[in-house]
């Protein structure tokens, strides 16, 4: 009876300690990927200001049927 507690005691001992290296090698690698979405994010930001700097671009507004579309032709904020 002894052999079997001693048995059972050290494969909860095994399984817990998998458990929890597996938990803990889980947890960094989310925290890594976030922080290469976060980066990535960021260079996609300012990608998308660069291009929105340069002349010739136009910002479009949503109309009231939900399309976008550029302002009127007269409207200084369409070109830059």
């Amino acid at each position: 009876m002894t052999g079997i507690l001693l048995r059972l005691a050290i494969y909860l001992v095994i399984a817990a300690a998998i458990y929890l290296g597996v938990r803990k090698i889980w947890r960094d690698w989310q925290g890594q990927f976030k922080k290469e979405d976060e980066q990535a994010r960021s260079l996609r930001q300012e990608r998308d200001r660069a291009e929105r700097a340069k002349p010739g671009v136009i910002d479009l507004k949503r109309d009231e049927d939900g399309t976008f579309r550029p302002g009127g032709r007269n409207d200084e904020n369409n070109r830059r």
